[in-house]
């Protein structure tokens, strides 16, 4: 049974992921508001959708190539849609708070302009500690330790489904069940 590391060597170790997330972040939060602000005539909760968009095929490439490079790689079908389905939780999140502010307390696009982004904020931060935890855990997965982590991404159902649904040619349903009974 491996021992648990002191909590101070984990956190040594978080931390660099911690900080390039934090930058990208931050990055993606400016451009989320400036969009935001910019569509906000269109109606605040589709301002949000917008910017959520944009902001996530951003932030998963920034995300794969620079905090988590290091991180065992799997199909790309597959961790862009689990990093893009955490990504609509957190728009769900952020809307969410949004939508409350909207129709909970009567906020209006015309003269609420920086409460809806202090709102927006608040729930920039809720979903940004949700995403954090939800890529850690399930769209890119730790670094290889002892050599078998590549079987295991290989037998991940969520990797397989993505690779089925990227099949198109005849005659390959026949190669992946080749591939599964190896």
């Amino acid at each position: 049974m491996p021992s648990a590391q002191p909590l101070t060597e984990r956190l040594r170790r978080l931390a660099p992921e911690a900080v390039a997330f934090a930058i990208i972040g931050a990055g993606n939060t400016l451009l989320y508001l400036a969009i935001t602000w910019v569509a906000l005539p269109i109606g605040a909760v589709k301002a949000s959708v917008i910017a959520t968009v944009v902001t996530t095929t951003l932030a998963y490439l920034a995300n794969r190539f620079w905090t988590y490079r290091h991180h065992t790689r799997t199909a790309l079908r597959r961790e862009y849609v689990l990093f893009f389905g955490f990504n609509l939780v957190g728009m769900a999140i952020q809307s969410g708070l949004v939508a409350v502010g909207k129709y909970g307390f009567g906020l209006t696009e015309e003269n609420d302009k920086v409460l809806f982004l202090g709102v927006t904020l608040i729930g920039i931060g809720i979903a940004t500690i949700f995403r954090f935890w939800a890529y850690r855990t399930f769209v890119f997965l730790k670094p290889p330790v002892d050599g078998h982590e590549g079987t295991i991404a290989e037998m991940d159902a969520t990797a397989g489904f993505a690779e089925l649904s990227a099949i198109d040619v005849p005659g390959s349903a026949a190669e992946l069940d080749a591939r599964l009974q190896s």
